[in-house]
């Protein structure tokens, strides 16, 4: 079958779609990927920048609003009964065995509760960074079950924040064979978050890694 000539109109539309085409081709493979394609990405990283640029501009414009809502965080955290009155370590430690010792005092009646030793331990190194020190003591309590419940309630529920920790319960053999229904013996230790100075709540920590 033979295939007929083209008409001089179709000839002419072939020939202008098949220099579109050659042109188009040319387009993409000696200009767009050699020189628009660069500038388009270097355009779209150069809008990036801008726009980081900006939000870091923001952040350090904002800096002195949050560092002054930062310190009066920290003061009122330096005011909450959340903290050990005491300022220091060695104090908030006799404290903590002065308020076992209330505690105790005021546990119901209706069974025996006795602080029989209580001594303070030594403070526990600070992390670094860490703005709040901790004290803590090692006690020893001779309590009947319903007194023991009260107080060890009392103690972690109450203000300041008070944690018990090892936490041993026991009966000493030689006093039951003495006595029926002898008290239990009890040992942990008590430990709460020292108060932070007028200076550390002002001065806030701040993120190492922070740029000036």
């Amino acid at each position: 079958m033979k295939m007929s000539a083209l008409k001089p109109r179709e000839s002419r539309i072939a020939a202008i779609l098949l220099l579109l085409l050659a042109l188009l081709l040319a387009y993409f493979v000696l200009l767009h990927w050699w020189f628009v394609a660069p500038l388009e990405q270097i355009r779209g990283e150069m809008s990036q920048l801008r726009d980081t640029h900006s939000r870091y501009a923001a952040a350090i414009a904002e800096k002195p609003a949050l560092q002054q809502r930062l310190a009066a965080l920290g003061a009122g955290q330096a005011a909450s009964d959340a903290f050990l009155a005491a300022d220091d370590p060695n104090n908030a430690a006799a404290d903590l065995m002065q308020q076992v010792v209330d505690v105790v005092g005021r546990s119901p009646q209706g069974g025996r509760c006795v602080v029989s030793q209580k001594m303070p331990l030594p403070a526990p190194q600070t992390p670094p960074g860490e703005p709040y020190r901790k004290a803590a003591v090692s006690i020893s309590l001779s309590c009947d079950i319903e007194p023991l419940a009260a107080v060890l309630q009392a103690l972690e529920q109450g203000t300041p924040y008070l944690f018990v920790d090892d936490l041993s319960i026991y009966r000493n053999p030689v006093a039951v064979q003495r006595e029926q229904g002898a008290p239990l013996e009890v040992q942990f230790t008590l430990s709460g978050y020292v108060r932070p100075s007028a200076t550390q709540s002002a001065n806030p920590p701040t993120d190492a890694g922070e740029s000036p």
